[in-house]
């Protein structure tokens, strides 16, 4: 009787487990599209394309710097078991070639970024290396002035400032998840024109934030040259004296000369960047009277608990700050 219901017992469960393992040897044709984003921002729009139907690792992750980012070990693995990788394009991701062919990953490498109008940092860093040449007594050609001439021909990777590029980024991303997983299309398409719905709403209210700047207040002080494409689709302007990389150091001259604008323009205030080095800020900031007007996020989220979260949430937390400090 005993070995009867053992026998019993243990058909049952062969029962359970027998079509568990016969779906996981099958390939679990309900797991998630596993996916790698290189950095916080661009896993964020993945993920709110992606929705449910996709696993997004990042590499550079919250208060990460992707500028001078070192790949690990760990991050060969992920890359290798991804089947679509996401990355920014521009140059931003210098380190992404070496990391994926040593990954020796298939995936799919969809550059987010394409598409998007670019900001040439060669032709601005000439301009700015010509008016000083010339002597022409300009103190500050904004565009062109000590933000620009870094980077020796570099593009402007921080295209996703610009929410209207964040738009061309989402519908990239989305082209490259049907393609990667043709049976969510209709998952995808859906989420993607939910998210660019709440993008749109996020460019009219930073619209609306800057108009309420008084004019001759809308000029900003960061470290690093991030805010080019802010500066294009806003209006408010950005003066900085590291590049476009926080890898580039800011020379004696370029600090000067930003100290001097600064005391001349009476440019209200200066501002951290979550990824930067603060020391420098507040050096202009000792020596300007300008006053630190808070922190804000360039190239990369801050953690769950932070108030940059999320993009929306990130774009949000730098208008907010910008319009505090100049709007007072």
């Amino acid at each position: 009787m005993k070995l009867s219901r053992l026998a019993a017992a243990a058909s049952l469960l062969v029962a359970l487990v027998a079509p568990a393992m016969a779906q996981s040897d099958a390939g679990a044709p309900d797991a998630k599209l596993p996916v790698v984003a290189s950095f916080s921002i661009l896993g964020d729009l993945v993920k709110n394309v992606g929705g449910d139907r996709v696993a997004v690792s990042t590499l550079v992750g919250a208060d990460g710097d992707a500028h001078v980012f070192q790949p690990a070990p760990a991050d060969a693995k992920k890359v290798a078991a991804a089947k679509v990788v996401f990355v920014n394009g521009l140059g931003f991701e210098g380190w992404m070639e070496r990391l994926a062919k040593s990954s020796g990953t298939k995936a799919a490498i969809v550059v987010a970024s394409k598409g998007v109008e670019a900001r040439d940092m060669e032709e601005e860093g000439h301009d700015h290396a010509d008016d000083h040449a010339k002597g022409d007594g300009h103190d500050h050609d904004h565009d062109k002035q000590a933000h620009a001439g870094h980077d020796h021909g570099a593009t402007d990777p921080h295209a996703w400032q610009s929410v209207g590029n964040a738009e061309i980024y989402v519908a990239n991303i989305r082209d490259g998840l049907i393609a990667a997983d043709p049976a969510g299309k209709a998952s995808y398409e859906a989420n993607a024109a939910a998210y660019l719905s709440k993008l749109q709403a996020l460019d009219a209210e930073i619209k609306a934030a800057v108009a309420r700047i008084p004019a001759d207040k809308r000029r900003v002080i960061t470290s690093h040259d991030a805010f080019g494409y802010f500066e294009g689709a806003y209006g408010l302007e950005f003066i900085a004296p590291q590049g476009v990389s926080t890898e580039s150091e800011a020379s004696a001259k370029d600090v000067a000369r930003i100290i001097r604008q600064i005391k001349a323009e009476k440019i209200p205030a200066v501002f951290m960047e979550n990824i930067s080095d603060p020391r420098l800020i507040k050096r202009i900031a000792d020596e300007t009277g300008a006053k630190i007007g808070g922190t804000v996020f360039s190239d990369a989220l801050s953690d769950d608990k932070g108030p940059a979260a999320t993009y929306i949430d990130m774009m949000q937390n730098n208008i907010r700050e910008f319009s505090a400090a100049l709007s007072s």
